[in-house]
C-alpha cells in the first residue's frame, strides 16, 4: 500500500518525498517547507493551462476528422486542406526572420559535432555506460562488431588476423583525418611526429598523443609492453576517439515509469549523474564489477601547458511531455498532477547539485541545465514550456534561461510550425531533432480518417518524410542554431548491424545535422568516424540559405489511394506489426523494461521504445477503421505472433508466456483496437494502465 504524505496540500508518495527531502534538497540552500509551498503554487497555476492545451489538441483533431469524413470518396484538395488548417489555428503565421539568443551553452552542444546517446534513466548501468562513452576504443569497436569484412573472431582467444585488419583500418583512418607530412601511419616507427598540419597535434603525456580533427579529439595510446602495442612499430596499443559528445538520460519513451517508486529511481539516478557519484555493481564473468563515472583527462600542450578535457558525455535529461499525469503527486481534490510539470521541477532541483558543484564531477561547465521536452504540439505548447521553465527558475533561484530546452520535432503540428515553435523558446533552445517513428505515428493519427495508410515500411520513401527531414535542418539554420545549438537526427535502431550503419548514417552529417542518435557506446565510436569524414559546420554554411521545402510536401498525406491489397500483403503487414507490438509490450508490462533490443519478425535485434509501438499500433488501427483488415484477422495475427515472441524469449528466465487472458496480451490488443481513440495515438495511457495492473497483481 503506497503511503502518501501531506506537503502544502499536495498528497505526495512517501518514496518521492523522502528522496526530495533527504537527497535532493540538502546542500542546495533551499528550505523544504518553502520548496513544497512553491511547488504546490506552481502546480496550481500551470495544471489547468496544461489541461486546456490537451483539450485544444482534441478539439483540433475532431475538426480534422470531420473535414476528412465530409470529403470521403473525393480527391484530396491540398489547397483547401491547407486553408482549412489555417482557419482552425492548426497552422499559424510564420514569425518574422529572427535568430535564437541562447547563451551559456557547452561546446559539445554548440560548436562541436558528434554522436548522441539516449538511455533509460531507470537503468543505472546503462546510464553510466553512456556517460562514460565520451571516449571509445576504435580498436574494440572494429574488432567486436561486423563493421569490417575481416574474418570473425575465433572462439577462445585473440584472432590475430582480425586484429591485423582492425589495426590496418584504424591506421587508414588516421591517414585520412590526421595525415603525416610523409608516409603512412602504418609505417610510422614512433619518435619524432611530423604531421601534414602540425596544428592537429594538441597534447601529449607519457603514454599518449592527442590529435584533433574537425573539432574532435583522437588519442593514440602508447604502450609498447601491451599485447597489441608490442606488435606495433610505434607501440600504438589503441586509437581512442572522442565519441558520444552528448547523452540524453531519458525519463520518457525508453522507460516504464508508472508510479512514485519508478520515478524516484529515475530521479535518484539523475541526481547521481549530476553529482558525479552514481555507481552500479553487477556480476560479470563470475566477478562483481562496480562501475563509476570517468574522471576528466589531463594533457600537456605542445607549448608545455597543462589542460583538461571533459571525461564524460554532456548530459541532457528528457522530461515527459504534456500528456500524462502521475499518481506520485495528487493535487488538492485528488486529481493526479501533470507529470511533465513534476519532471521540470524535480530534474532541475537535482541539476542544482551540478550548478552549485556539490558533487565530485561536473556536467555543464557553462552553468546550464539541459532538458529535452518531447511531444509538444505547436508553438503554443512550446511557449507554455518556456513560461513553465521561467517559473521553475524563479522557484529554484536560478538566473533566467539557465534551463535550456531541446524541442523534439516529432509531432505534425510542430513540424508544420517549426519556426514558430523555435521562436517560442528562442532564448533557451539548444536542440531540435527529428524522430521518424513518433512523427509517423502522429501522421497516421492526425489523418486517421483520410483513408487507409501505406504500410509503415513504405513511409520512409514518402515525400512528406523527405520534406520533414530537410525542413528541420534548413529551418534550424535559418533561425541561427548553427554554432549555438544542436540540429539532430534520429536513431539507428539495429545495434548488431554496424557495417550497415557505417554505410548509411553518414547521411546525417551530410544533411547538415551536427548530431544523431546511436544505440550504444560502440555505435557512438563508429558513428564518430562520420564526423571526421564530414565537416558539418562547413556543410551547414553550404546549405544555409537554401529554400525550405514547401509546406505542401509536408502536408502530403500518405494515403494508399485506390490500392488493391492482396491477402498475402495484408497478412505480412499484420504479422509484422503484431509481432513488434507483442515483443515490446510483453517486456514493458511484465518486466517494466521500457527499451531493449527486441527481435523483429526476421529475428534482427531492434532497439524498441514507445515510438516504435506508436506507429505499429496506429497503422493497424487505421487499417481496421478503413476495412483493409478485419478484427478476426488481427486476432489471428496476434495468436500467430505470440508463439513466435514466446520462442524468441525462451532464454529469458523472467519471461512470462503470452496468453489471451494475460495482462500483456490485453494491453497489446487494446493498443490496436482502441488506437483510434487514444490521444494523438500515444501508447502511454494504455501502457501505464496495464503496467499498474501488473504491479498490483
Amino acid at each position: 500500500m503506497t503511503e502518501f504524505l501531506d506537503r502544502s496540500g499536495l498528497s505526495v508518495d512517501s518514496r518521492l518525498a523522502d528522496f526530495i527531502e533527504a537527497r535532493a534538497l540538502p546542500g542546495t540552500g533551499l528550505d523544504a517547507a518553502k520548496f513544497w509551498n512553491d511547488f504546490a503554487a506552481l502546480l496550481g497555476k500551470f495544471a489547468p493551462e496544461n489541461a486546456a492545451l490537451l483539450a485544444k489538441r482534441e478539439d483540433l483533431q475532431a475538426q480534422i476528422d470531420d473535414w476528412h469524413e465530409a470529403r470521403a470518396g473525393k480527391a484530396h484538395d491540398a489547397a483547401g486542406y491547407q486553408a482549412f488548417l489555417h482557419e482552425i489555428g492548426y497552422l499559424v503565421p510564420e514569425p518574422a526572420t529572427f535568430q535564437i539568443g541562447t547563451q551559456n551553452v557547452d561546446p559539445e552542444i554548440a560548436t562541436m559535432a558528434g554522436p548522441q546517446l539516449v538511455v533509460p534513466a531507470l537503468n543505472a548501468r546503462f546510464a553510466l555506460n553512456a556517460a562514460n562513452a565520451r571516449w571509445g576504443s576504435l580498436y574494440d569497436a572494429f574488432y567486436g562488431t561486423d563493421a569490417l569484412d575481416a574474418p570473425p573472431a575465433r572462439s577462445g582467444g585473440y584472432d590475430a588476423d582480425r586484429g591485423a585488419a582492425v589495426i590496418a583500418r584504424a591506421k587508414a583512418f588516421l591517414d585520412e583525418a590526421v595525415p603525416l607530412a610523409s608516409g603512412s601511419w602504418a609505417d610510422w616507427p614512433g619518435g619524432q611526429l611530423t604531421l601534414a598540419d602540425p596544428a592537429q597535434w594538441v597534447g601529449s603525456k607519457p603514454d599518449g598523443i592527442l590529435l584533433r580533427h574537425n573539432g574532435l579529439h583522437i588519442e593514440l595510446v602508447i604502450d609498447q609492453a601491451s599485447a597489441i602495442g608490442k606488435t606495433d612499430p610505434a607501440g600504438i596499443a589503441d586509437v581512442v576517439l572522442e565519441s558520444a559528445l552528448t547523452t540524453i538520460i531519458d525519463l520518457e519513451d525508453s522507460v516504464a515509469a508508472v508510479d512514485g517508486e519508478d520515478k524516484a529511481l529515475g530521479y535518484t539516478n539523475w541526481l547521481g549523474l549530476m553529482r558525479g557519484d552514481l555507481t552500479e555493481s553487477f556480476a560479470k564473468g563470475g566477478k562483481t564489477v562496480t562501475r563509476a563515472m570517468e574522471p576528466d583527462r589531463t594533457w600537456t600542450s605542445p607549448s608545455g601547458e597543462a589542460f583538461t578535457l571533459h571525461g564524460r558525455s554532456v548530459m541532457f535529461v528528457r522530461n515527459v511531455g504534456h500528456l500524462m499525469t502521475t499518481p506520485m503527486i495528487k493535487l488538492p481534490g485528488g486529481a493526479e498532477a501533470p507529470e511533465g510539470l513534476c519532471d521540470a521541477v524535480i530534474t532541475s532541483l537535482c541539476s542544482l547539485h551540478d550548478l552549485k558543484r556539490l558533487g565530485t564531477l561536473t556536467n555543464s561547465r557553462a552553468g546550464s541545465i539541459y532538458i529535452v521536452k518531447p511531444k509538444q504540439h505547436g508553438p503554443e505548447e512550446c511557449g507554455f514550456t518556456d513560461r513553465l521553465f521561467d517559473a521553475v527558475e524563479d522557484m529554484l533561484g536560478l538566473s533566467r534561461h539557465t534551463m535550456k530546452v531541446g524541442v523534439m520535432d516529432e509531432e505534425r503540428r510542430t513540424s508544420a510550425n517549426l519556426a514558430a515553435c523555435i521562436h517560442a523558446v528562442k532564448d533557451r533552445i539548444v536542440f531540435i531533432n527529428t524522430g521518424f517513428l513518433d512523427r509517423t505515428g502522429d501522421e497516421i493519427h492526425t489523418s486517421m480518417r483520410a483513408g487507409p495508410m501505406i504500410p509503415k515500411g513504405e513511409m520512409k520513401a514518402s515525400d512528406w518524410i523527405a520534406s520533414y527531414e530537410d525542413r528541420n535542418v534548413r529551418i534550424g539554420l535559418a533561425c541561427g542554431l548553427s554554432g549555438k545549438a544542436q540540429i539532430g537526427k534520429g536513431m539507428w535502431a539495429m545495434p548488431d548491424l554496424m557495417k550497415a550503419m557505417l554505410e548509411a548514417k553518414i547521411g546525417h552529417p551530410k544533411s547538415g545535422a551536427n548530431t544523431a542518435w546511436v544505440p550504444s557506446p560502440t555505435a557512438a565510436t563508429l558513428h564518430a568516424l562520420h564526423y571526421h569524414a564530414v565537416d558539418v559546420f562547413a556543410r551547414q554554411r553550404e546549405i544555409a540559405g537554401e529554400a525550405v521545402p514547401s509546406l505542401d510536401r509536408l502536408l502530403n498525406i500518405p494515403v494508399a489511394t485506390g490500392r488493391n491489397w492482396s491477402e498475402a500483403e495484408i497478412t505480412r503487414e499484420l504479422d509484422n506489426n503484431c509481432q513488434g507490438i507483442l515483443g515490446y509490450v510483453v517486456r514493458w508490462i511484465d518486466q517494466g523494461v521500457g527499451c531493449s533490443k527486441v527481435p523483429d519478425i526476421d529475428d534482427i535485434g531492434l532497439m524498441e521504445d514507445r515510438a516504435t509501438l506508436r506507429i505499429a499500433s496506429q497503422a493497424l488501427a487505421n487499417w481496421l477503421l478503413h476495412g483493409v483488415c478485419t478484427p478476426e484477422q488481427v486476432d489471428a495475427a496476434l495468436a500467430r505472433m505470440a508463439t513466435k515472441v514466446d520462442a524468441q524469449n525462451a532464454g529469458d528466465a523472467l519471461y512470462e508466456k503470452l496468453t489471451p487472458d494475460g495482462i500483456a496480451w490485453e494491453a497489446a490488443r487494446a493498443l490496436i483496437f482502441e488506437g483510434v481513440t487514444q490521444p494523438s495515438g500515444y501508447t502511454e495511457p494504455l501502457l501505464h494502465k496495464y503496467r499498474q495492473a501488473k504491479k498490483a497483481a
